[in-house]
């Protein structure tokens, strides 16, 4: 038994009542987090295992209660061990929106965007760090570091790291203007699980910030992990313009509502590809490569659509598919 593992049948032993635990690995996920589900109370929790030195728990247990203050329906906390890394949450089953979406995509869809307004309002309830030019340039070298160094091993010339400095400030100058809010950062099919009633929960929160007000319906409506014809997200992005509006959050049309929408769709995707190339060659995590194609087609198309990012998508073009094409060979 590891010296881990030993700890956290301690901590189920001391806080859970439960002498002889029942553990079921979970997953893991993009972080140095470990799930596991514990069978051996009534009902079955989950156990979250967050090493201190990669993970912070205190802050975790800080936005459930923000979010749940502001009103968004998260995992209860039923027991904690901050010193050693070690939470005990209720169990919301295993079903992810991401399993439902192909039932009434719409539907679902609309119920997640109205989950938004208790996200917008979190930065009430806890101090968020703000997504301000430094937090939105150092997420963009994500994507020079790892994708375009690691992944595709282009050292950049003078000309091609002015084009990407150039292409960067402009997003990051659209991305502060925007209406700010607080922002759940990672809002998507896979981190909203389903409940029996067919209500909805938000995982996955730890890293909230206050930013632009479009970026989680971005996470959602242009999931890494599922694309929807571009006619139907611009449907459902009406609707989302619509409650802003309702709010009094959003006075600009929606023409500029979509160049928002689309940009901030931008910068979240260029980061992605970065991440995910850091999952797999930093963190042994290959699976998140199989999804970079969908959102390399994100950040193409959009950027193809605004003329002072198209040098952007014409140099893209010019690596990544023949890139793909020698791997293929």
């Amino acid at each position: 038994m590891s010296e881990r593992f030993a700890l956290l049948k301690q901590f189920i032993q001391q806080q859970l009542n439960a002498v002889e635990p029942s553990l079921e690995m979970v997953s893991g996920d993009a972080s140095f987090r470990r799930y596991y589900r514990l069978t051996s109370t009534t009902p079955a929790l989950i156990l979250m295992d967050a090493p201190p030195s990669h993970e912070d728990v205190a802050k975790f247990v800080r936005l459930d209660l923000a979010f749940a203050a502001a009103g968004l329906p998260v995992p209860q906390i039923v027991a904690q061990d901050l010193e050693h890394g070690f939470l005990a949450l209720e169990d919301l089953g295993d079903q992810m929106l991401s399993q439902r979406l192909d039932d009434h995509a719409t539907r679902w869809y609309q119920a997640a965007l109205a989950m938004l307004p208790a996200v917008r309002k979190v930065h009430q309830h806890t101090d968020l760090p703000r997504f301000d030019a430094a937090f939105i340039q150092r997420e963009l070298g994500i994507f020079t570091e790892w994708f375009v160094g690691k992944y595709l091993g282009r050292v950049l010339n003078s000309a091609e790291q002015q084009l990407l400095n150039d292409t960067f400030h402009i997003i990051e100058h659209n991305l502060l203007q925007q209406p700010i809010a607080g922002m759940h950062r990672d809002f998507h099919s896979r981190n909203l699980m389903v409940l029996a009633d067919d209500s909805l929960v938000a995982i996955d929160f730890q890293d909230a910030v206050q930013g632009p007000v479009c970026y989680d319906a971005v996470s959602l409506l242009r999931d890494c992990y599922v694309r929807w014809p571009d006619a139907q997200v611009l449907e459902w992005a009406r609707h989302f313009y619509q409650q802003l509006q309702a709010e009094g959050f959003y006075a600009a049309g929606f023409t500029a509502f979509q160049r928002d929408f689309d940009f901030v769709g931008l910068q979240r995707h260029i980061k992605v590809l970065g991440i995910f190339c850091r999952l797999n060659f930093r963190d042994g995590k290959a699976g998140y490569m199989a999804d970079l194609p969908r959102v390399y087609g994100y950040v193409v198309d959009v950027a193809q659509q605004y003329a002072e990012l198209q040098p952007f998508a014409r140099w893209l073009e010019s690596l990544v598919p023949p890139a793909w094409q020698e791997q293929r060979q």
